[in-house]
């Protein structure tokens, strides 16, 4: 084979490596063990592969795209308007500056990870936005690996060992929730909660547990998976404990609706018998009825902060902690005082 015939991908094959392995390799990058390296570099040789010079300029230029890897299952991307916000207002700032957002979509987190593994080695984007932050997310052991890599986490900055981060403030959220219900009078309330793995969920678990135990009020928290079927689920076996809550909220719209359809079909007024609310407001809390109370914030602006923050990242700025514009409470028709139980018809509906 002539030399100029042999690429990444046949070193690749040769070594018994992946393709970003060997670009570590090639290129002196750590994320490779050395014995790998040197069995890469030996392979190399062997083969006969020189770096070409297009590749050489190449790896100097930007490509003007930012990088977003989604691994949550692919029906809430079309479902889910908190996503459309966020990469609506991406959107509206890269076109300013002339970038593209580079989508791709992962089966599995290490899916993702391999995937950010080759964005790095290949320098395929100039910079990366980083969701949906587990604890201890490997993600974020690679990027602090790989500082040539400019990225931006939206998440908390507890989350993200001192890489640049976008972050909302979960914690006041979750306490202007549960004090509003507090005035509200409702003594027994729950959450659907989003999946127990995800960084955000955490810091909203224990601040809903600080406030509702401050106020003296009962709370329990089932953990869904942000879809309308998980939050039906969920909402279903809330209705069925011995003590129902007397409001539950929804840790996004998409849930919040579903159950509010649970609420209908086993013919539970609400808000009269039942106050429900959302996390994150969209049209959908807007286009049924009763209209759904939420914990609202400027996502469309979050997503344009995010998008300039990661600009000035690459431009080789200074970006630590910033926080996303504050949550605030709007309320509709969804929410209003805790029921007496022991009057009339709504006694005998909530007897077990």
């Amino acid at each position: 084979m002539q030399e100029s015939r042999v690429t990444i991908d046949d070193v690749a094959k040769a070594s018994g490596v992946s393709k970003s392995a060997v670009s570590y390799a090639l290129n002196g990058k750590p994320g490779v063990s050395e014995r790998t390296r040197a069995k890469v570099l030996r392979v190399a040789e062997e083969m006969g592969w020189r770096p070409s010079s297009a590749a050489k300029a190449l790896s100097n230029a930007r490509t003007n795209n930012i990088g977003l890897i989604l691994t949550r299952e692919n029906e809430l991307f079309g479902g889910e308007p908190w996503m459309m916000e966020l990469i609506g207002g991406l959107g509206v700032e890269l076109e300013k500056v002339n970038y593209s957002l580079l989508i791709r979509v992962a089966g599995s987190p290490e899916a993702e990870l391999e995937t950010t593994k080759d964005w790095i080695a290949t320098e395929a984007v100039d910079g990366m936005l980083v969701l949906n932050v587990e604890i201890g997310d490997q993600r974020v052991r690679l990027h602090k690996q790989h500082p040539e890599m400019p990225v931006l986490f939206l998440a908390h900055p507890s989350l993200t060992s001192g890489l640049p981060n976008l972050w909302s403030d979960d914690a006041s959220a979750a306490r202007l929730a549960v004090d509003y219900l507090h005035e509200q009078c409702h003594t027994c309330i729950a959450r659907v909660a989003g999946p127990e793995e995800l960084g955000h969920t955490l810091i909203r678990d224990q601040a809903f547990i600080d406030e509702a135990m401050n106020m003296g009020m009962r709370y329990n928290c089932l953990h869904a998976g942000f879809t309308p079927e998980s939050g039906a689920d969920a909402t279903r076996r809330l209705l069925s404990f011995p003590e129902p809550p007397t409001a539950i909220i929804y840790d996004n719209d998409a849930m919040a609706v579903a159950g509010l359809n649970v609420a209908k079909q086993e013919g539970i007024k609400v808000p009269d018998e039942l106050s429900i609310m959302s996390w994150d407001d969209s049209f959908l809390c807007m286009s049924v009825t009763p209209g759904i109370s939420a914990i609202g914030r400027n996502v469309v602006e979050s997503g344009r902060m995010a998008a300039k923050l990661l600009i000035d990242v690459i431009n080789g700025g200074t970006v630590e902690s910033v926080p996303e514009p504050a949550y605030e409470l709007r309320l509709r028709e969804s929410t209003g005082g805790a029921p007496h139980r022991g009057d009339g018809d709504a006694s005998q509906r909530w007897a077990v």
